[in-house]
């Protein structure tokens, strides 16, 4: 009876402890509507759920400073769920849909899930040295961990898409690309509120050393890559879309007048090689003269720029205009004596000799509002309203500020949207997270020509991706020195599969298909042909950036991030979700090695099928050049126009769709608006999911209903269903009878469906009415056999 006792009175006694101590943490803790603050010596933890993030904020004596430019001018987002906050007799527990962490005040530990599992994907075991300004998370061993920084023009970029020691996120120079941020296939991101931050990466490892706030900011982000950068976007900034055309081929030239610019368009037009820009370097602009010679035309090299006539002659052609900009202008000149009476130079900069006018110039502070305010001036207007809609920002990046480039374009994005709902477009030499949300595209520098030099184009373009600028291009062909036929052949396929499709060469060099001899042009045209007809796919793609923070090309991880074979891959890349593209970069090259991931593979052109999971032997043809190593993944929704020579040349009446059917249910949004304007923020877009689904001997189709109030010239989905020869085929629960052949459906009004087959096996054509919902099923007969987007 007494031991009963003794036991009872120890349990009260413990339960009176917990209760203590519960109270004790609940009287310094503060719950707050998504988190807590927590005191530490020092300072104050505040803990909140932002969207699908963390954020791990310490405030020294509870003072915050104010956010870095990395992260997005407005609101926090709402966290993604309701967020409950339980105090324990330890510390702090938060939840949030799958989020949760947990604060151990004994151990100052703090530990981040996701889901149910029982082991932190992160964990902080001092959060006390958040007052010292560093942090150090720890993680599973053996975590691959991608971000920070991508590669100048000039670094060897021999750890690919790695990232390990001691890594400095910078905007750098040259085609650099930089983040203050990390992230790892395992599941998890970190991103920093700093400018220039320091990390140290380790097997199980994740130290902040060094940032530019005194109240270190950090957020931690859960799920898979697509997760984490929608996440990044929803914090740093979401892109706007570019204009429809500067997804087409850009023909850059350094060494131009106006007259050798309409020859080269007009032959363009004659060969019937698609272009949609021409950007001009120096040449379009009074460089070196008075009265705002930077902003305004040159009227000897082009005459009629400043009437407009030249943008008509152009806008008829189907051709845009891009101009250079630089971030100096000359000191013995009007807009120069306004630059220093108004301090709108970089602190301390000291007058130099121009290279190209050879008189004093000075540079542009760009981190001063004030010269935000004024760099998009009259004389600027007056060239953008005559034809220079498109702008080329070079060599912001020689000042080592992550953000004078960054500020460049963001003088150019505000000035322009504030004269004008026309689009921005931008081409910079480097990248700093955040400048995303300013229509930041940028380029990799000025790098060589050659198959070395192109080969290791593919790893700036996925390091630059993987810190979040996932709108970059290259100088086609090399900046310096003249590239072979094949290099150029090659370089020209690579290009058609970039987000940006470019071509540029130092002065004088001339990048023009035909310059190469008719093999190369054949080449050139070809990979220039394929991107054209994938513009649908490419612009919904683009609107999935704007959205979601992940655009047209992925690395290989982004689907699989648990394949091993594609920790450091960068032989390949996504296309968009369904295309695997892998263009050939060595020269005279006749087999390419290829990993493909697990799946079902079809090659685009040949309709060849290939089990993935394994690395396949491709046969090159070193003689024509013609082949691109381009694979549909099973499942694949693939909208495809008639072939043009620029965007919007013909009205989009019926779009062709290329379906490849898997057992599991997969769709595609087909995103349009007028490509032009930013009317698609006020609900001005048309958005319409199509799907599709293998199961057994039938298959599914499915017409979502449109979203949006924009209505494009579409009428008609013709569908091409890949190795599916069909019985019977009913739509929306009518079975219909079958039309003579492909060519019979051309006279189709409303529902019409043939059976066909092409070189590589058999297909099912269905066309329907693209306005409103439909379902179509499909019952097969036979075996299914090979099949190419038709």
């Amino acid at each position: 009876m007494k031991s009963g006792l003794r036991v009872a009175a120890g349990l009260a006694a413990a339960v009176l402890a917990v209760c203590a101590a519960r109270a004790a943490v609940g009287s310094a803790v503060r719950v707050r509507a998504n988190g807590a603050d927590v005191p530490l010596e020092g300072g104050v933890l505040a803990l909140r759920v932002v969207g699908n993030a963390l954020r791990v904020h310490f405030l020294p004596a509870g003072r915050a400073s104010g956010p870095a430019l990395v992260m997005a001018p407005h609101a926090i987002p709402a966290p993604s769920d309701p967020v409950k906050v339980r105090l324990t007799s330890q510390g702090v527990v938060l939840r949030s849909g799958a989020l949760r962490a947990v604060l151990d005040l004994n151990t100052k530990t703090l530990e981040f899930f996701d889901g149910a599992s029982r082991a932190p994907l992160l964990r902080e075991t001092d959060v006390a040295s958040l007052a010292q300004g560093t942090a150090t998370f720890h993680f599973t061993r053996a975590a691959a961990l991608y971000g920070v920084h991508g590669f100048d023009a000039f670094q060897k970029a021999s750890s690919g898409l790695l990232r390990t020691g001691r890594e400095l996120a910078t905007a750098g120079e040259q085609g650099d690309a930089g983040a203050p941020f990390v992230w790892s296939s395992a599941g998890f991101g970190v991103l920093v509120d700093s400018q220039k931050t320091l990390f140290n990466l380790s097997d199980g490892t994740l130290a902040v050393l060094k940032q530019t706030r005194p109240d270190v900011d950090v957020y931690l982000i859960a799920g898979t890559p697509k997760r984490i950068f929608a996440a990044v976007a929803d914090l740093t900034g979401h892109a706007p879309l570019f204009p429809k055309w500067s997804l087409g081929f850009i023909n850059s030239q350094w060494g131009i007048d106006e007259a050798e610019l309409l020859r080269i368009v007009r032959r363009y037009r004659k060969m019937r090689i698609p272009l949609d820009a021409f950007s001009l370097d120096f040449d379009w602009k009074a460089w070196g003269e008075d009265h705002y010679g930077e902003f305004r035309w040159n009227t000897r090299k082009f005459p009629d720029g400043p009437s407009g006539k030249l943008d008509r002659k152009l806008s008829a052609l189907g051709v845009h205009l891009i101009g250079i900009m630089k971030p100096r202008i000359h000191l013995d000149t009007v807009e120069g004596r306004y630059a220093t009476s108004h301090r709108l130079w970089i602190p301390g900069e000291k007058a130099s000799l121009d290279y190209f006018s050879h008189k004093p110039v000075k540079t542009l502070d760009f981190d001063n509002p004030a010269t935000r305010k004024w760099f998009f001036n009259p004389a600027l207007e007056h060239s953008f309203e005559t034809g220079i809609v498109g702008w080329w920002n070079d060599e912001a990046d020689e000042t080592g500020d992550d953000t004078q480039f960054f500020n460049m374009e963001r003088a150019l994005y505000e000035g322009q949207r504030a004269f004008t709902d026309q689009r921005v477009f931008s081409l910079n030499r480097n990248f700093w997270l955040g400048a995303q949300r300013y229509a930041y595209g940028m380029w990799s520098g000025d790098i060589a020509s050659g198959f070395a030099s192109m080969a290791a184009q593919r790893q700036r373009m996925l390091s630059a991706i993987d810190v979040g600028e996932m709108w970059w291009g290259m100088d086609g062909g090399g900046f310096h020195l003249h590239p072979s036929s094949e290099n150029y052949a090659r370089w020209l396929e690579f290009d058609a599969f970039a987000p940006i499709c470019r071509v540029h060469g130092s002065y004088l060099q001339r990048r023009q298909p035909w310059i190469y001899g008719v093999t190369a042009s054949r080449a050139a045209t070809h990979a220039l042909d394929v991107r054209y007809r994938l513009l649908p796919y490419i612009y919904s793609y683009a609107w999935k950036d704007h959205v979601s923070g992940v655009g047209l090309v992925r690395p290989l991880l982004f689907a699989w991030p648990h394949d091993p074979h594609l920790r450091n891959d960068d032989e390949a890349w996504l296309f968009g979700q369904w295309l695997l593209v892998s263009p050939v970069v060595h020269r005279h090259q006749r087999v390419k090695h290829l990993y493909l991931p697990p799946g079902t593979w079809t090659d685009f052109f040949t309709g060849e099928v290939y089990r993935g999971g394994a690395t396949i032997a491709l046969p090159l043809d070193e003689k024509t050049w013609l082949d691109i190593p381009l694979f549909v993944r099973q499942g694949a929704i693939i909208p495809m126009q008639p072939l043009m020579q620029y965007v919007g040349q013909h009205p989009v009446t019926t779009l062709t769709v290329q379906v490849f059917p898997a057992r599991r249910v997969t769709h595609f949004d087909y995103y349009d608006d007028d490509g032009e304007t930013y009317a698609y923020e006020h609900g001005r877009y048309y958005l319409q999911r199509l799907g599709t689904q293998a199961n057994g001997r039938t298959v599914r189709l499915t017409v979502g209903a449109v979203r949006g109030t924009y209505r494009p010239p579409l009428r008609h989905y013709l569908f091409v269903v890949h190795r599916v020869q069909a019985r019977a085929v009913s739509v929306d629960g009518r079975e219909l009878a079958p039309a003579a052949n492909r060519a019979a459906l051309g006279g189709c009004s409303n529902v019409c469906w043939a059976r066909g087959r092409n070189a590589a096996g058999a297909l099912t054509f269905i066309e329907l009415p693209a306005d409103a919902p439909h379902r179509v099923r499909i019952e097969e007969t036979g075996r299914r056999s090979g099949g190419k987007p038709g």
